[in-house]
Order: structure tokens, then sequence, then C-alpha cells
């Protein structure tokens, strides 16, 4: 178990590494005036004169590319001269948003897709199972925007002019200052990124669980005497998670670094929004400190995924 996960570390590790060379490369190398692209269209020569010392980019490029690489290690993931604060200031800043979103939705997407793919693969070619069949292929083929949209005009445009504003258009409010008003905020960003990608978990739980509720242990286990509900949730459903356990690190971990379409339809200033604020901007800074936290946060959702998948079949730690 233990050698398992740190060559997974290790693999992880080497990854980013990768990443980090591939960003030096087009940010540091490709741009023939490096400091005047950091520093953006509006710089002044006494800025691009400070970047160039800040970044020793009259150095030679394994030396730019070491102080690339122990400033990322130390956390300092540049300056962004566009706004006058740090990069790390700006992540911080959009990051409790983007994990409000993604932690709310994912709670909802887990509960509602392998609840729906349990009770279709229990049921085969019932009524239950046509229909969420159906229900998964539809929002699954529907883009974010318009179901983002077709949710702010039903719930929250349609209510408000009945007088029944309970949703807000969008907007963030921190938990800190309203638990309450912090919730009613998110409520249809999560409801727009749960039905989309429900559909997906939907059709992962209901075929893996089809394959194990036909395995040999499942039918001696219902031989035995032992419930259809303690066989369906205590031994096939942890069998048949492997897949969505996968699917979900990889979703869990694009969404921390940044889930662009739903903060732009709900005016959520997290890292998604940021982004596109920035390459609007053209802030490279920021580009460049969001590629690195989002490539951070996908790999280390995959060495939660390998950790997911030891504990849910002890065999795998053995490969």
């Amino acid at each position: 178990m233990v050698r398992f996960l740190i060559r997974r570390i290790l693999l992880g590790l080497l990854v980013m590494w990768l990443i980090t060379i591939g960003v030096f490369a087009l940010f540091f190398i490709v741009p023939s005036d490096v400091a005047r692209t950091l520093a953006g269209r509006q710089a002044t020569p006494q800025t691009i004169a400070l970047i160039n010392h800040r970044l020793g980019l009259d150095q030679p490029l394994w030396k730019q590319y070491w102080h690339f690489l122990s400033n990322a290690l130390h956390g300092d993931l540049g300056y962004d001269y566009y706004h006058g604060v740090a990069v790390t200031h700006i992540i911080a800043q959009a990051l409790p948003i983007t994990v409000s979103l993604a932690v709310g939705a994912s709670i909802l997407w887990l509960a509602l897709g392998v609840y729906s793919g349990v009770v279709s693969a229990t049921h085969p070619h019932s009524v239950a199972d046509r229909s969420l069949t159906i229900f998964a292929l539809f929002f699954y083929s529907m883009p974010s925007f318009y179901l983002g949209l077709l949710l702010l005009y039903f719930l929250y445009f349609r209510l408000t002019v009945s007088g029944h504003a309970w949703f807000p258009p969008g907007q963030y409010v921190p938990f800190s200052t309203s638990p309450a008003q912090w919730f009613q905020h998110l409520v249809l960003p999560w409801i727009t990124l749960a039905l989309l990608l429900a559909a997906t978990y939907t059709r992962l739980t209901r075929s893996s669980m089809l394959d194990v509720l036909g395995e040999d242990y499942i039918r001696t286990a219902r031989s035995k005497g032992i419930s259809d509900g303690r066989v369906t949730y205590r031994h096939a459903l942890r069998a048949a998670l492997t897949p969505v356990v996968t699917q979900f690190g990889i979703d869990l971990g694009q969404l921390i670094g940044g889930v662009v379409v739903t903060e732009t339809v709900f005016s959520l200033p997290g890292l998604g929004y940021t982004a596109i604020r920035a390459i609007n901007q053209q802030d490279l800074p920021v580009i460049i400190g969001i590629v690195l936290f989002a490539s951070a946060a996908v790999v280390a959702a995959n060495i939660l995924v390998d950790i997911g998948y030891a504990v849910l079949d002890p065999r795998v730690s053995v490969h």
C-alpha cells in the first residue's frame, strides 16, 4: 500500500515538473520580449526594467528556469503588474468561490448520479431504467451555458416577476458573511453543474453495476439469504465504484482548476472567471499562476483517486 502510494506521488511530481517546463517554454522562451509581454500593454519602461531585474531575464535560460521553479516551489507564482498585487493574492481571492462551487455541486451530482445508476442497474429495462437513461442523455448533451441561462430565466426571472424572489441571479456572498446567503447564491450554479455531470455518473454506475451484479460472488451472497439491499449497497456498489472514482477525480480536479462557463454565466469571480478576464487583458502572470495551480489541482485529484482505488479494492495496491 505504502509503496503503491509513493510511486503515484512520485509520478505526480514528475508530471508537475514537466508542466513547469512546458509553461516556462511557452511564456518565457517563445515571446520575443518576455518582460514587455508579462507587464502588459500599458507597461512603462520602468516597469519593464523592474521585471527584467526581478526575473533575471538577462541570465542564461537554465538560471531563469531555476529561478522560476524555485519561486513556484516556495509559493511565489509571480507578480501581477496589471493590478499591482501578487498572483497568489488573486488566486486566494478566487479560490474559495471555485471551491464552494465545486464541493457543493460534487455532493449533488454524486448523490444523484450514483443513486440513479443503482436504480437503473437493479431494475434493468424497466420504466425507471428507461426514464433515467433518457434523463441522463438529455442533460449530457445540453451545453452548460444554455442550462444555466434556462435556470436563470425560470427560477430567477420568472419567479421574481411573480413575486417569489427565492433565487438571486448570481454573484457571491462569503460563507463568513452570511451562510444563508452563501447557500442561496450558489444553489443555481450547483444545480447547473450537478444536472450536467450527474448524467455521466448515472451511465457509469449503471454499466459498472450491471457487470458486478453478474459476478459469481454476488449470486453466492444472494443464495446465502443476504438481503437484496445489503448485496446491492454493501457488496456490489463498492466494487462498481472504481470507474466512478476515476471520473470524480478528473471532474473535481478540473472544477478546482476553474469552471469557466458556469462562473461566467452566474457572475461568480472564481478561478475560471479570473482566467478569462486575465486572457482578455493579456495579464500573463495571472494566466501562468492559474495554469500552474490548476495543473497541481488535477495532479492532486489523480493521486487521491489512486488512494480511493486502494481503499475500494486492496488488490490495486499490489500492482
